[in-house]
């Protein structure tokens, strides 16, 4: 899945805003707390997301994979039924500034066999946090 949204907010702002993954509090309406486990926010850094998904409060731990410093972000959350690799891309171009936030899920076990079930409400999910994204990325505008 994939979402991309525009903002008029300066490209180095929207990384910078969006390589602290504790700031997906802010934009993603699912994302109920965002905690540092370990690192500077460099690759390696760690965190633990609980979030509401399906009606039922989950928790996931992200591990920052790649960073490439105004243009890539790479995080990989995994737990024993769900592995996520979510990939943020800040692209700049005239007096604008692109996001496109791709994710990739992999479902094991029993979640397996619920996957088209879930895929339904993980497109609910994503697309109420681009509107998230857009929102709290205008607000970096001058």
């Amino acid at each position: 899945m994939q979402q991309t949204v525009v903002t008029t907010a300066p490209a180095d702002a929207v990384f910078d805003y969006l390589a602290d993954f504790t700031n997906a509090e802010r934009w993603d309406p699912n994302a109920l707390s965002v905690t540092t486990l370990d690192g500077d926010g460099g690759v390696g850094t760690t965190y633990r997301v609980d979030s509401k998904f399906a009606g039922r409060t989950t928790t996931l731990d992200y591990r920052l994979t790649e960073l490439v410093p105004g243009s890539l972000i790479r995080l990989r959350g995994e737990k024993k039924s769900i592995t996520a690799v979510d990939t943020i891309t800040v692209t700049e171009g005239r007096s604008r500034t692109a996001v496109t936030y791709a994710v990739e899920f992999d479902f094991t076990g029993v979640l397996r066999f619920a996957e088209p079930l879930l895929r339904i409400a993980v497109a609910r999910l994503f697309a109420d946090g681009a509107e998230g994204l857009s929102r709290e990325l205008d607000l970096l505008a001058p």
